[in-house]
C-alpha cells in the first residue's frame, strides 16, 4: 500500500487553501476564540464541504480544522476531555469522509486524497497572535505536556500525515518532534517566518537542521507567511523535501482579527517553490479553491471535475 511518504517522495503534491477563510466566506461566524474549531461541533457539516470544494479544485492533500482544537482551548469554554477528544477524532474523520467521496480519480486527475491533521502551535489555543511572536514563557517540558495528549487523540483517527505548522520558534519546535516520538504517524514541520529567521528570530537553518534530526517528519518549510518571501526560506532546506503554503497577501491584525492589504497571485510563485524543493505546495489564510485551482494547474494537477 502507498504510504504518505511514498507519495510524498513521487510529489510535487498540492495542498488546501485556508480553512477559517472559506467558512467566512459562507457566512459562518468566526470570532470567537475557538475560531474555525469551534464548528467541530457545531456546525462539522460545513467544515466537510469546505473539505470538498478543496478536493474538487485539484488539492490532494486536506488539513483538518484542528489548527486551535485543544484540551486546554475547549476546557476554558466548559467543554469536557471527553468531548474535546471526540471532536478531535471527528476533524480527522471529517476531511477523510470528504476525500473518500471525491469523484473517482480518473486519467490526468488528482488520483488518491490525502489527510493531513492539523496541529497548531501554543500561541493558536491562545488566540492573540503569539503564533507570530513565539517566547510563551514556557519551557521544553511544559510544551511538550500541552501537545502530547492532543496528538495521541489525533493519532488514534490514523491520519496520513501530521501537520505540525506555523510554529514560532526552536523550543516548541524542540516539544511537539519529542511529543511525536513513539505514535507511528509522519509528520511535516513548518514554521512561522520572518524573512529567514523564525518568528522568534531563530535562523531558519537551526530551525530546519532540528526538523531534519527527527525520524518522524518528512518534509519542513513555512507557511501563513508572506507569500514572495517563501522561496528564500526554502532555499535554506536541506536533506529533507520542503513544503510551503503562505498566506495569500497582506497582514494579521490580532485586534481587528482580520487581514489587511492586497492578495498576492500564489500560483505565479508557485515554480520558484518548486525550483527551490518544494514537495508540498499549498495556501494558508486568504487562500481559496479559486486559488488552490489556479496552483493545482501551474503545478500539473488537473482537478476532479476538469
Amino acid at each position: 500500500m502507498t504510504t504518505f511518504r511514498d507519495a510524498l517522495a513521487a510529489g510535487p503534491l498540492v495542498l488546501d487553501g485556508g480553512m477559517s477563510n472559506e467558512l467566512e466566506a459562507q457566512g459562518h461566524d468566526l470570532s470567537g476564540a475557538l475560531w474555525s474549531a469551534r464548528l467541530l461541533r457545531d456546525e462539522p457539516d460545513a467544515i466537510a464541504a469546505v473539505h470538498r470544494a478543496y478536493f474538487a479544485a485539484g488539492a490532494q492533500v486536506a488539513i483538518t480544522a484542528g489548527y486551535q482544537a485543544t484540551y486546554d482551548g475547549f476546557a476554558r469554554l466548559g467543554i469536557s476531555r471527553t468531548e474535546t477528544t471526540a471532536l478531535l477524532r471527528r476533524s480527522v474523520s471529517l476531511a477523510r469522509e470528504a476525500a473518500e467521496s471525491a469523484e473517482p480519480a480518473q486519467s490526468g486527475t488528482v488520483g488518491r486524497r490525502w489527510v493531513a491533521a492539523s496541529v497548531g502551535p501554543y500561541g493558536a489555543m491562545l488566540a492573540d497572535g503569539s503564533e507570530y511572536r513565539g517566547n510563551y514563557g514556557l519551557t521544553v517540558a511544559e510544551l511538550t505536556r500541552f501537545h502530547r495528549p492532543r496528538l495521541e487523540a489525533l493519532a488514534e483517527a490514523a491520519p496520513d500525515v501530521f501537520a505540525v505548522e506555523t510554529i514560532p520558534d526552536l523550543r516548541e519546535a524542540e516539544a511537539v518532534l519529542t511529543a511525536l516520538d513513539g505514535l507511528g504517524i509522519p509528520a511535516w514541520l513548518s514554521y512561522s517566518v520572518r524573512g529567514t529567521t523564525t518568528s522568534a528570530g531563530q535562523p531558519l537553518t537551526e530551525a530546519f537542521a532540528l526538523a531534519r534530526g527527527s525520524e518522524a517528519v518528512v518534509a519542513t518549510g513555512v507557511n501563513c507567511a508572506p507569500a514572495a518571501a517563501a522561496a528564500a526560506a526554502l532555499a535554506l532546506v536541506t536533506g529533507l523535501p520542503g513544503v510551503v503554503y503562505p498566506n495569500g497577501g497582506g497582514t494579521w491584525d490580532p485586534e481587528a482579527r482580520g487581514w489587511l492589504g492586497a492578495r498576492d497571485e500564489i500560483a505565479d510563485l508557485a515554480p520558484a517553490w518548486l525550483g527551490a524543493g518544494a514537495a508540498l505546495v499549498g495556501g494558508c489564510c486568504r487562500v481559496g479553491p479559486a486559488e488552490i485551482r489556479e496552483l493545482a494547474d501551474r503545478v500539473g494537477i488537473a482537478p476532479a471535475d476538469s
